[in-house]
């Protein structure tokens, strides 16, 4: 028995709820100390401009909001759908693979759609991992690239993504010294959060040693739609053998502005689609129809908006990277994504962790960042600033970090003198 607040009563012994160990094995998350600050600052009515998530602020294309809307409103699409996705979106899908990388898809056995890459992401996980298997992730590491791994009671082995051609000789080395090797190999490219990126040659060479080694790739290319200076992401699905050993995340949150709505697709080995594909078949119903319909005339007629917002994206990297410079900072302007990853200025880093910078910005100069040990131990001395705010938004972010910083550095020789 209990009384009326819920606690026992009687000396009863208080009912204890035990978690799976697999949520136990989780990493820490380490961004809910800056997402709680932001949250009572907003509450409390600062205007704080948030560069933490890489949440785009830019609404899709009208015709894309009227097809919804037209959707919604035919009966015949609120009932269940298919869980790998309607034959028309992934045929666009395979449209898309085929004009703009010369990759031949079968949308039956090739592609799957997804509630989004994440989710897409993790359900594989699901069904390719088990306990005692491993995999390699890069580093920095996005969250989900090892949550998952862990959820699906996996082992994650980090490397270091900067130096591209020693990523692959590190994965080379890691393949021939562990035992048993590694299952499966997380690639993220354009790099988030790093924003590293790589030339087709580079999937040449993960294809070799996936057919050398035996592992099995996965390819998040969530910024596919988002590069600058005349860079273009390749997928690696365009390199030769890529679907015998691995397949490619893409969504449509990024350069179609449709974050919310869940959009992704999977795309490549028929046999891990299969294995998606069950697992999807067991937790949900797949995606609303509506939404896979409005998809389908964005994918097919959305080209030049895409073009249009990656050139918004450029002018925001623009403004952003030239500001931090005149700060002082040493940014190196990103080739692609949706995000800038900076060094913090030697001067911080000898007097705090990145997470105390970033809760000092956002505390006294109401803006919030990623501080980039939230992605590893490798992120210590970076912050990921998300480009989603507007251009004079984004001037105002970095006049409000140079006040913070300039009264923070006044303080401390006060506090000295």
């Amino acid at each position: 028995m209990s009384s009326e607040s819920g606690h026992p009563i009687g000396g009863e012994t208080p009912f204890k709820v035990e978690y799976a160990q697999r949520v136990y094995r989780l990493p820490p998350y380490m961004f809910g100390r800056i997402n709680a600050l932001l949250y009572e600052k907003r509450v409390a009515g600062h205007d704080v401009i948030d560069l933490g998530m890489g949440n785009p602020s830019d609404p899709p294309q009208e015709f894309v909001m009227e097809k919804m809307c037209e959707a919604v409103r035919d009966e015949r699409n609120h009932g269940y759908s298919k869980s790998n996705g309607i034959r028309n979106l992934r045929r666009e899908v395979a449209g898309k693979y085929l004009k703009k990388y010369g990759v031949r898809l079968d949308p039956e056995s090739e592609i799957i759609a997804c509630l989004g890459s994440k989710e897409g992401f993790s359900h594989m996980c699901l069904a390719m991992m088990g306990p005692g298997d491993t995999a390699i992730v890069p580093a920095p590491y996005f969250p989900v690239h090892t949550y998952a791994v862990a959820l699906a009671s996996g082992n994650v082995i980090a490397l270091e993504v900067g130096d591209s051609e020693k990523f692959l000789q590190n994965i080379a080395y890691t393949c021939e010294h562990l035992y048993p090797k590694p299952k499966l190999l997380i690639i993220c490219y354009p790099h988030n959060p790093s924003t590293v990126t790589v030339e087709p040659e580079f999937f040449v060479e993960v294809v070799k040693l996936a057919k050398r080694y035996g592992f099995m790739v996965i390819s998040d290319f969530a910024y596919a739609d988002i590069a600058f200076d005349g860079y273009k992401p390749p997928s690696f699905l365009s390199a030769p053998g890529a679907s015998s050993v691995g397949v490619e995340f893409t969504t449509m949150s990024k350069g179609y502005n449709m974050a919310g709505w869940r959009v992704g697709f999977c795309a490549g080995n028929a046999e891990m689609i299969k294995g998606l594909a069950t697992i999807k078949g067991y937790y949900d119903y797949g995606m609303f129809q509506a939404i896979q319909i409005a998809a389908i005339v964005a994918l097919r007629e959305g080209d030049a908006a895409v073009e249009e917002q990656s050139r918004i994206y450029e002018s925001r990297r623009d403004v952003l990277v030239d500001g931090l410079t005149r700060l002082g900072w040493g940014v190196t302007p990103p080739k692609a994504g949706m995000f800038v990853w900076a060094k913090i200025p030697d001067v911080w880093m000898q007097r705090m962790n990145t997470m105390d910078f970033a809760m000092m910005l956002l505390e006294k100069g109401d803006v919030a960042v990623s501080p980039g040990s939230g992605f590893g131990p490798c992120g210590e001395g970076y912050v990921r600033m998300a480009m989603v705010e507007n251009e004079e938004r984004l001037r105002q972010a970095v006049r409000q970090i140079g006040r913070c910083l300039k009264q923070e550095e006044k303080e401390l020789v006060s506090a000295q003198s």
